[in-house]
């Protein structure tokens, strides 16, 4: 197998380089300025996020869909990639990925945007969307729906599912003396009540666990700030100054240059808000709205929750830990998330295990929605047990084996996802923007839209 994990590896390194960064951080950028910088409207985006649209067609509510596919998106990246990106290419790092974040909301604003426009609804009443069919029915290219859709079911069994597992297992058994298997066991269980009801279950568990999870770990996060609060300003002053001039940084960073921290931290922040990868806007096309741009601002406040706050705060913790304890070896990023939290007396620990469990978990049943809506496309509902059942199995294999060669392949998928996905969004950018233009930008928010045969063609 070695031969194997290392031809992954290296395309994993190819396809995760410079090209893809850039773009990636390019398409960002381009959305923002074509979309007239859709930003400025989050706090609306907020407020749809939890007013419910109960008339409005669709499987779930917006705040379901937003939830769920934060489920997915905030992860074990949050806490540990963040310190590795700190560890590997500086205190700078989280600068650049906190401003990828930024951008990013126009990217996956436009991702949920088109993700209900070419929605479809199936003979059963659900909706299904996502880049497959904005590749096929608003631009013809099935070809490249279907690629986008193989390469997602495969990156759900990768990094939704067994490496998932296996960090959970992992640490239960570091943390807790369980043995693996034994955590598989319940993994698979705990994965099957939920996932086995469909989308409407794993959107009502999301709705609960992702804000429960996330507010307990800015909490924690807030507490640390709190243990550290004089050097707080002295960490900003340093990230923002490091970004740009590294040796800034001094000590173990001395060797940090302007490149590095600008591509650790934003892959970082690309990898950590998927905006761009296509994930998100599978679940986006499930959500009760009355129009596109509505789900679209409700689906951009994912990133901002995910990178501009909760990556911003992961990074602000470590750095300003690094400054008040210069004792913290910050090479592995792992050993700098766990002596940084460790200074909250008694539950800093377990509440960095219990952030890491939680966060895990839900990226699991957030995948699973994925993988599934992709082996729909491909085979339709018939294949939906099937695939479920797949799924569970290996949730068990991934908690009891070693898991390199799947991390690099999860990762190749996870890289060939985001090329047909950004095809179809520079491509559909003008319908993006003329839609934007339609709804947000007249104030005609409160619309229904408009119900054309090629927008509401079923399945």
């Amino acid at each position: 197998m070695e031969p194997i994990n290392d031809f992954f590896s290296l395309l994993s390194s190819f396809l995760w380089g410079w090209p893809m960064i850039i773009l990636l951080l390019g398409t960002h950028v381009f959305l923002t300025f074509r979309l007239r910088i859709p930003q400025r409207k989050l706090i609306t985006g907020i407020r749809l996020s939890i007013k419910k649209d109960a008339k409005a067609d669709g499987d779930v509510s917006q705040f379901g869909a937003l939830a769920t596919a934060l489920a997915a998106t905030i992860g074990t990246g949050n806490i540990v990639g963040v310190a590795t990106a700190v560890a590997l290419g500086g205190p700078g790092a989280v600068l650049w990925c906190w401003l990828t974040g930024l951008f990013g909301m126009s990217t996956k604003y436009a991702e949920g945007l088109l993700a209900v426009k070419y929605r479809v609804k199936s003979d059963d009443g659900k909706w299904y969307g996502g880049p497959m069919y904005a590749l096929e029915r608003g631009l013809n290219m099935r070809w490249l729906g279907i690629l986008f859709a193989v390469f997602t079911a495969l990156a759900s069994f990768g990094i939704g599912c067994t490496v998932q597992a296996n960090s959970i297992a992992l640490l239960a058994k570091e943390t807790f003396g369980i043995p693996t298997w034994i955590i598989g066991v319940m993994i698979c269980v705990l994965t099957a009540l939920v996932i086995l009801g469909g989308v409407k279950a794993i959107a009502k568990v999301c709705t609960v666990l992702v804000p429960f999870m996330a507010a307990l770990y800015v909490v924690g996060c807030v507490v640390i700030l709190c243990f550290n609060s004089s050097y707080v300003w002295p960490a900003i002053e340093l990230i923002a100054d490091s970004a740009f001039n590294p040796s800034a940084a001094g000590g173990g960073f001395v060797g940090a240059t302007v490149m590095m921290a600008a591509r650790y931290g934003i892959a970082r922040g690309l990898f950590s808000n998927e905006s761009g990868m296509g994930s998100a806007p599978i679940v986006a096309a499930a959500a009760q709205t009355r129009n596109p741009v509505r789900q679209a601002l409700v689906s951009s406040t994912g990133t901002f929750w995910d990178t501009v706050i909760i990556c911003a705060l992961t990074g602000l913790v470590l750095v300003s830990s690094i400054l008040a304890y210069p004792d913290i070896t910050y090479a592995d990023g792992a050993a700098l998330t766990k002596v940084a939290f460790s200074k909250i007396p008694y539950v800093g620990a377990p509440l960095l295990t219990f952030g890491i469990l939680t966060f895990a978990f839900s990226t699991i049943i957030g995948w699973s929605y994925y993988g599934e809506s992709a082996v729909n496309y491909l085979e339709g509902r018939r294949a939906n047990r099937f695939y479920r059942i797949m799924y569970i199995v290996l949730l068990f294999f991934g908690s009891i084996i070693n898991l390199d060669i799947i991390w690099n392949i999860a990762d190749c998928m996870n890289a060939l996802m985001a090329i047909p996905n950004l095809i179809a969004l520079l491509l559909l950018s003008g319908v993006a923007a003329r839609e934007t233009k339609k709804y947000l930008w007249s104030n005609r928010l409160d619309d229904d839209m408009e119900r054309n045969g090629k927008e509401w063609k079923a399945l």
